[in-house]
């Protein structure tokens, strides 16, 4: 392990990194559509790769865009990552694409930061905060994907629904208090929350799965069904119409 950083620190560094070697990729405007996003996984992946195998080659790792060593699975500590979150919106041009890049240690994200690289801002676990004050009265969902579950919880609640692109920048919507809540439903991986769920956490947001059960990592099915983020003073009551819309439907997909 190099003594040269922290974990905060290199967590940063290589969400930092990767979203620079993203922009760099598409800002030549040298290829499009399918290959440029197949590029940028490709190049972002073998970076972080061989970053930490050479500042943490004792850790395991998963990511979505290398083959799953289940050696990780005896692993204490894991880096959890999504070198490009959101591949669509980056090759077409899109703002709503993210860096997802998480330490996770027995099963729950101790370092964890999300890159917006069009936006110019990694969202670390370390330092982060999330807006207070009035509500934006405003859920976030998947833009391809909006969830049944999601509209009974803004019916009931009086909020709009609003679709985005990648996991991590819907979570920092709710970071940001452009959003109160991200509702999640039809499945994720695990590299697609560890670290909007670090960063989230960590500012004091509150994060679950939409029955309330704790949200754990590096498992060896690395399927999670759905995934709620929200302030905390909407936890409960946004639950409890989570668990209202299942005893009706059978399932938050019905």
């Amino acid at each position: 392990m190099s003594a040269t950083y922290s974990d905060s620190r290199l967590t940063d560094l290589i969400a930092q990194g990767t979203g620079e070697i993203l922009k760099g990729v598409r800002g030549v405007g040298l290829l499009r559509g399918r290959d440029l996003g197949e590029a940028g996984d490709d190049l972002a992946q073998n970076w972080i790769a061989r970053v930490l195998a050479q500042h943490r080659p004792e850790d395991g790792f998963l990511s979505e865009e290398a083959a799953d060593n289940l050696e990780r699975l005896n692993k204490e500590r894991v880096w959890i990552v999504d070198p490009l979150d959101g591949t669509k919106e980056f090759a077409t041009g899109r703002q709503d694409w993210a860096v997802h890049i998480a330490l996770v240690e027995n099963g729950v994200p101790t370092h964890a930061a999300v890159g917006l690289p069009d936006l110019g801002v990694v969202f670390s676990s370390s330092e982060a905060k999330h807006v207070e004050g009035p509500f934006s009265r405003k859920i976030v969902v998947s833009r391809n994907r909006p969830p049944k579950v999601a509209h009974f919880i803004g019916e009931k609640l009086g909020f709009e629904i609003e679709g985005a692109g990648s996991a991590g920048a819907k979570a920092m919507h709710v970071l940001l208090g452009d959003h109160d809540a991200y509702v999640h439903a039809g499945g994720q991986y695990e590299w697609d929350q560890a670290a909007p769920v670090g960063v989230a956490l960590a500012s004091g947001l509150h994060a679950s799965r939409l029955n309330g059960e704790p949200l754990h990592y590096n498992n060896e099915d690395t399927y999670i069904p759905d995934l709620l983020i929200c302030r905390p003073e909407l936890a409960d009551e946004i639950l409890g119409y989570a668990a209202e819309y299942l005893d009706e439907h059978g399932s938050f997909l019905g």
